[in-house]
C-alpha cells in the first residue's frame, strides 16, 4: 500500500492517527464538508423553462458538482492554513477523494445526456455515481487489490473451465461498458436514420432496430473475449435458446418476425384506420411485438403482430384515405323525389369534412310501407376523426332543411277496424 505516493500518504496518515493533533484535522474536514454542503445549497440555480438547452444542462451539471467542488476548495484552504502548524495528511487524503467524486458526478451526468432516451439512467444516476466513486476510493486507499485477490481465489465449479468471482465481475463490467457504448451508438444511428427524408418511416424504424440489435450482439461478442471467456461456451446457450423457441417461445418469435414483416411491407402504417381482431380504430404505434390501435372511443387495443399477419385486416386507408359514409332517411310519397335528392346532396356539401370530389350522391333505395327510402353517400378524408359524428351532423342539417321545405318525414300508420258481425251473438 506504500508503493505509490498516495500509499505513502496513507502510511503517514496512519502514523498521525496516534497523534492527538489529528483531532484538529478531523475537525477541519468535518467543518469543510458541512460548509460545502451549506454553500452548495445556497448557490444552486435552475435555468428558466424558456432558456436554451445548453444553459439548462450547464446549470444541472453545476448543481451536481457544486458540493464536492466547494469541498475541495475549502479543504485546500484548510490544508494551507494548518500546514505551518502541524501535519495535514488527513486533509491531503480527503482532497483527491472529493475531487474524484466531482469528476465522477460530472461524467455520469454527461453519460445521462448521451443516453437521453434511457429513462433507467435518470433513476440510477446517483447510485451509479456512488458505486463508481466507491471503487475509485478503494483503489486510492490501496484496498482494491486485496479485494480483487480474494475474489479471484473464490472459484465456481463450471466443468473444466476455471471461473472465479473476479472473472464474473470483470466480465459483467466489460459487457456493461460495451452495451452502454452499443446503446449510445444505436441511439445516434436511430437519430440519423429518422432524419433521412429519402427513406420511408417504416424502413427507418426497421433499420434503426436492426442496427441496434446488431450493435448489442457485437458488443457482447467483443466484450467476452476481453475477459478470457471462450465464445464457444455460448453454443450451449444457443442450443437452449433454439429448444426454447421450438417448444414454448415460438409465439413470441412469431410476433417479432411478424413485426419486421409489417414494417418492411408497409401494409399497416401509423395513422391508418384499420379493423382487425374485432377492433376498429387508428394505428398509433407499431412495435416489434404488437400494434396499438386507438378506437374512436379512446380505448387502445394492443394486437399481436402475428394476428395481423395471419388474419384478414380491413385497412380503410391503405391506398386511399377517403372513406364513404352513408346516411339513410325517409320522405313522404307525395313529394318530389328528385328535389329531395338534390337537397340532400347540397346539405352534405355544407359540412367542412365532406369532400367535393368525389361529390356526394343521393339515391332511392326503395319504396317502403310508410314512405320512400333514400340514401345519401358522401366521402370524407379524415376517417381517424370518426364517421358517426359527421353522419349525425349531415342528418341533422338534412332534417332541418326538409322540414323548412315542407317535406315530411313519414311515420308508420295503422288503421284498426272493428267488425260488428264479429261481436254479434
Amino acid at each position: 500500500m506504500t508503493g505509490n505516493p498516495f500509499g505513502r500518504l496513507l502510511g503517514d496518515l496512519w502514523r498521525d492517527l496516534r497523534d492527538p493533533s489529528i483531532l484538529w484535522q478531523a475537525a477541519a474536514v468535518a467543518l469543510c464538508i458541512g460548509a460545502a454542503w451549506w454553500l452548495a445549497r445556497l448557490v444552486q440555480w435552475r435555468a428558466p423553462e424558456d432558456s436554451a438547452a445548453a444553459l439548462k444542462r450547464g446549470a444541472a451539471a453545476f448543481r451536481r458538482i457544486a458540493f464536492p467542488l466547494i469541498a475541495v476548495i475549502l479543504l485546500i484552504a484548510a490544508r494551507a492554513a494548518l500546514a505551518p502548524l502541524q501535519s495535514t495528511n488527513l486533509l491531503s487524503v480527503a482532497i483527491p477523494l472529493f475531487t474524484a467524486l466531482a469528476v465522477i458526478r460530472l461524467a455520469v451526468y454527461v453519460l445521462r445526456i448521451a443516453f437521453a432516451s434511457g429513462r433507467w439512467l435518470d433513476a440510477f444516476e446517483r447510485s451509479l455515481a456512488v458505486v463508481i466513486w466507491a471503487v475509485v476510493a478503494l483503489h486510492l486507499l490501496g484496498v482494491l487489490p486485496d479485494i480483487v485477490h480474494w475474489l479471484d481465489q473464490v472459484e465456481l465449479p463450471a466443468g473444466k473451465a476455471r471461473i472465479s468471482l473476479w472473472t464474473l465481475a470483470s466480465a459483467a463490467f466489460w459487457v456493461a461498458v460495451a452495451l452502454l457504448f452499443a446503446l449510445w451508438a444505436g441511439a445516434a444511428l436511430e437519430a440519423r436514420l429518422m432524419r433521412a427524408e429519402g427513406l420511408h418511416s417504416s424502413l427507418r424504424v426497421v433499420f434503426a432496430r436492426l442496427g441496434r440489435a446488431a450493435l448489442l450482439v457485437a458488443a457482447v461478442f467483443v466484450a467476452l473475449p476481453l475477459v478470457g471467456v471462450d465464445l464457444t461456451v455460448l453454443s450451449v446457450f444457443g442450443g437452449a435458446l433454439g429448444v426454447g423457441l421450438g417448444l414454448g417461445l415460438q409465439k413470441i418469435a412469431s410476433n417479432y418476425l411478424s413485426g419486421f414483416i409489417l414494417l418492411l411491407d408497409r401494409s399497416i402504417r401509423i395513422g391508418d384506420v384499420i379493423t382487425a381482431d374485432g377492433q376498429h380504430g387508428v394505428v398509433t404505434g407499431i412495435t416489434t411485438r404488437y400494434v396499438v390501435v386507438r378506437g374512436l372511443n379512446g380505448i387502445e387495443a394492443i394486437i399481436p403482430n402475428d394476428t395481423l399477419v395471419t388474419s384478414t385486416v380491413l385497412n380503410h386507408s391503405y391506398s386511399d384515405r377517403n372513406v364513404r359514409v352513408a346516411a339513410r332517411i325517409s320522405i313522404a310519397r307525395a313529394r318530389d323525389v328528385s328535389a329531395a335528392l338534390r337537397l340532400l346532396e347540397e346539405v352534405a356539401l355544407r359540412s367542412p369534412r365532406v369532400l367535393g370530389t368525389p361529390a356526394p350522391a343521393a339515391h332511392v333505395l326503395g319504396v317502403g310501407d310508410s314512405g320512400i327510402e333514400l340514401e345519401l353517400g358522401f366521402w370524407i378524408g379524415d376517417p381517424e376523426n370518426g364517421t358517426q359524428n359527421v353522419r349525425s351532423e349531415v342528418l341533422a342539417r338534412a332534417l332541418a332543411e326538409l322540414d323548412a321545405r315542407g317535406i315530411e318525414i313519414p311515420f308508420p300508420k295503422r288503421d284498426v277496424r272493428f267488425s260488428q258481425d264479429r261481436f254479434a251473438g
